[in-house]
C-alpha cells in the first residue's frame, strides 16, 4: 500500500484526487495531517509548474510520506491566456465560483472565438526532493452561460465538445476521465508503477 498526502484545501479537487486513486489498486490518497493548521503557502509563481512546486515544498515540510500538490487554471485565448495562475482569484483573493464565472463572463461579453483550455499540474515530493511534476491539458470553449450543477470552479462555463455539454453536466468520472487533472494525477500515479505490483491496468 502507498498513502499519498494531498495538499490542498480545495474540497472539490480532494474528491478528485480520490476518486483517480479508486482506479489503482494499493494506493490511497488522503488530505495532509493538519493541513489547515499550516500557514498558507504563498503562490508566487508565474507558471503553474512554478505553483505546484512551491506548494508541495512548503507543506512537504510536514508529510510523513509522499506528498503532492497541484496548481491548475483555465487559459482563455481571447484574454491572452488569463486568467491562467489567477484563475482562483480572478475576481479578487476569497473569491467564489459564481464571482470568477460571473467576471469571466463580463470580460468575454460578446467576445468570439471563446476557445480556451484548463490547465493541471501535479508536483510529487518525497522527502524535500521534488520527484517529479505532471502536466494534463483539455481543450474546450467558454459557454454563453453557466450550464449544470455539478463539478466546481470554471466547470458550468467549460463547455468540452466530445461530451457536447460542459463539465458541470456530467459525472465526476466522467470529467476526471478526460480532464487535466485526471491526466496528471494518472501520470503521476503511472510514474509509481513499478511501488506498486498490483496496480490496475
Amino acid at each position: 500500500m502507498i498513502r499519498l498526502f494531498a495538499a490542498s484545501g480545495n474540497q472539490g479537487k480532494l474528491r478528485e484526487f480520490q476518486l483517480a486513486a479508486e482506479s489503482y489498486a494499493g494506493v490511497e490518497i488522503e488530505l495532509l495531517p493538519n493541513f489547515r493548521e499550516i500557514e498558507p503557502c504563498v503562490e508566487s509563481g508565474m507558471t503553474f509548474e512554478e505553483n505546484a512546486v512551491l506548494k508541495a515544498q512548503h507543506y512537504g515540510r510536514h508529510a510523513p510520506g509522499l506528498l503532492f500538490a497541484e496548481d491548475s487554471g483555465l487559459e482563455v485565448d481571447a484574454l491572452g491566456g488569463a486568467p491562467g495562475v489567477f484563475s482562483a482569484r480572478f475576481a479578487g483573493y476569497h473569491a467564489t465560483d459564481e464571482a470568477n464565472n460571473g467576471l469571466l463572463l463580463e470580460t468575454l461579453r460578446g467576445v468570439q472565438p471563446r476557445t480556451a483550455r484548463f490547465v493541471s499540474v501535479v508536483a510529487l515530493l518525497e522527502r524535500g526532493r521534488v520527484r517529479g511534476t505532471f502536466r494534463g491539458v483539455v481543450e474546450g470553449v467558454i459557454a454563453e452561460e453557466p450550464r449544470g450543477s455539478g463539478g466546481f470552479g470554471y466547470d458550468p462555463l467549460f463547455y468540452y465538445p466530445p461530451f457536447g455539454c460542459t463539465f458541470a453536466e456530467v459525472t465526476a468520472g466522467q470529467k476526471l476521465a478526460v480532464s487535466h487533472r485526471g491526466q496528471a494525477l494518472r501520470a503521476m500515479l503511472e510514474s509509481l508503477k513499478q511501488e506498486l505490483p498490483a496496480i490496475a491496468r
